[in-house]
């Protein structure tokens, strides 16, 4: 007869006197920044030249020093050059004497100076009201384009391809001023013209944006062409559902996601129209009447204008000048509209 033991139960017994609260927990964000607060930072110890040299550095040099040189013979020795040019009365041909200041008082008084920056101006207002619109424009309207995208944007990069004195000789026949030139045969046929383009005070500077516009408008063009491959097509769909137009998309889709590009191809346009040389000294050498003289023509006729030798004082002395207002410029424009390229 098997006798049957009953099983144990295993019964757990609570000590009401022990604590049942969980392990003490690490220390807090505080303690430990107070910790390493306390800790002292190591110094960041400078090797000797043997190690720099076995980290890499003398390679380095070496792969650094064919652009230095270069930079220093053709960037940095110019400038050099030029700032103490403008201290000196030289021509290049007699020895040169320093005349520290003079060759800004000369410029500042001489009275072509004040011509030549209205004229600059009034050619830079002009190239902003067509020439920065106008490309942005044809950027547009060649993205919406269903076929032949490619063959619009080659003809539009033309003439940027085409040499620029070239393409001056050539705008210099159109503008010939008798009933027979290009441009007032084709105003002829809606019965306007004959207009005295290159000849008039009045026609010349709006004739030579007309030409520079033509000229410089592809490579913005393609780069409004390439931001606009960033913007998201299904805006422009929600908002045709929504009926918008095709200038509702622009303003409110369009301008607002290119606000960074537009912001700065305007700074490069203020720059390069500041700078334009050669559009008035092939076509008009600054006449008539100096109604096209331009900084940079100005420049030119102090350095070369005289076959004995120039001013290079005077020259090197406005081009500082220049390129002292459009670094302060630059600078001024880059803070302002910092916030609004985000």
């Amino acid at each position: 007869m098997t006798r049957t033991v009953p099983e144990r139960s295993s019964v757990s017994v609570t000590d009401p006197t022990r604590s049942t609260a969980p392990p003490a927990a690490a220390s807090s964000h505080e303690d430990g920044a107070a910790v390493r607060s306390q800790t002292p930072r190591r110094r960041r110890r400078f090797g000797t030249p043997r190690t720099w040299v076995r980290g890499g550095g003398l390679t380095s040099l070496l792969f650094l020093l064919p652009m230095l040189l270069i930079f220093g013979a053709f960037s940095w020795y110019p400038i050099v050059r030029t700032v103490i040019m403008s201290l000196q009365h030289t021509n290049l041909v007699q020895p040169a004497t320093w005349v520290g200041l003079d060759n800004f008082r000369t410029v500042l008084n001489d009275p072509l100076f004040p011509i030549a920056l209205k004229n600059t101006g009034y050619f830079a207002l002009l190239a902003l009201i067509f020439g920065y619109p106008i490309p942005l424009a044809a950027a547009v309207l060649m993205s919406e384009a269903r076929r032949f995208r490619g063959i619009y944007s080659a003809l539009a990069y033309l003439p940027v391809v085409i040499p620029p004195v070239v393409a001056v000789l050539l705008w210099k026949t159109f503008y010939d001023a008798s009933p027979q030139g290009v441009f007032n045969s084709i105003l002829g046929w809606v019965h306007l013209g004959p207009y005295p383009w290159l000849q008039s005070q009045s026609w010349a500077m709006p004739s030579l944006v007309m030409e520079s516009t033509w000229a410089n408008a592809g490579g913005t063009i393609i780069i409004y062409l390439a931001a606009l491959t960033g913007v998201n097509r299904e805006l422009y769909e929600a908002a045709a559902v929504d009926g918008a137009g095709l200038w509702h998309k622009v303003w409110h889709i369009t301008m607002p996601q290119l606000r960074g590009v537009l912001l700065v191809t305007l700074i490069l346009q203020i720059i390069g129209t500041a700078q334009v040389f050669l559009e008035p000294f092939l076509f008009t050498s600054g006449g008539p009447t100096n109604s096209t003289m331009t900084i940079m023509l100005l420049i030119y006729n102090y350095a070369f204008g005289n076959s004995l030798g120039g001013d290079y004082g005077a020259a090197t002395a406005l081009s500082l000048m220049l390129a002292g207002f459009l670094a302060l410029l630059s600078l001024v424009y880059l803070r302002v509209t910092r916030s609004w390229s985000t």
